[in-house]
């Protein structure tokens, strides 16, 4: 029994969308001498990313995206993230694939592989 309401695929692709968008803001304004679409400017993106949502799923249980439209990431237990699974988590969904295959329950295989599953918060 999860301990919660799963949170819609719709809702989750929004809120990487958002974390997506600030890694990109956040990469435009401290990187400023790196043209935007080079292969530096896409590794700063990606890497400015996975800090964002490694750190704030392991100390807040949401990334920025995620807090924003309401949803949060717990292990199926109920408990929190630590942060080796935080980490696990978000290289697989640097990877893309493991995120956009889900279950019937609506877990992509980022969460399976870490105990974890996205549930709505409010």
């Amino acid at each position: 029994m999860l301990p919660g309401e799963v949170a819609g695929f719709g809702r989750r692709l929004a809120a990487i969308a958002v974390d997506w968008l600030l890694a990109i803001g956040i990469s435009l304004l401290l990187f400023r001498e790196v043209s935007y679409g080079s292969p530096e400017s896409s590794a700063a993106i990606l890497l400015i990313f996975a800090a964002e949502v490694i750190l704030l799923t392991w100390l807040l249980g949401s990334s920025f995206g995620q807090r924003l439209l309401g949803i949060r990431v717990l292990r199926v237990d109920g408990s929190r993230l630590g942060l080796g699974r935080a980490v696990l988590r978000t290289l697989l969904i640097c990877l893309v694939i493991p995120a956009v295959v889900i279950d019937p329950s609506g877990r992509g295989l980022h969460d399976r592989a870490v105990g974890s599953v996205v549930l709505r918060s409010r």
